[in-house]
């Protein structure tokens, strides 16, 4: 599973999710920070890439335009990195089947 976390998560969450998602990056490493939705979306369409964010912009993306690249959109408010990282290794089987389902696009986690 590759996933790219928007700069509204934190960046510590690749590196500590890397022993279940793999390769996973964020926007800020990959030279994305501060770069407008529809440039994280072309640069995660182009590399294969998952996006997880909380911003409702790439979910109206992707009711919009569709796949690629899948979205996950972490709905839990305000909360720790902690909790973000919690919630992803906690739901990682439903993450997975979201990911191999050629028809779904768009994933809610909260």
């Amino acid at each position: 599973m590759k996933l790219l976390f928007d700069e509204n998560l934190s960046p510590v969450l690749p590196a500590a999710l890397s022993d279940c998602y793999g390769e996973c990056q964020h926007v800020r490493d990959v030279g994305l920070k501060a770069s407008p939705d529809a440039d994280v979306w072309a640069y995660a369409a182009r590399n294969e890439l998952v996006i997880v964010t909380k911003d409702s912009g790439f979910r109206q993306r992707s009711f919009l335009h569709g796949h690629p690249p899948k979205v996950i959109w972490i709905g839990l408010g305000n909360c720790s990195t902690n909790t973000v990282e919690d919630l992803l290794r906690r739901r990682m089987n439903e993450v997975a089947e979201f990911l191999a389902d050629p028809v779904k696009a768009f994933l809610v986690l909260s």
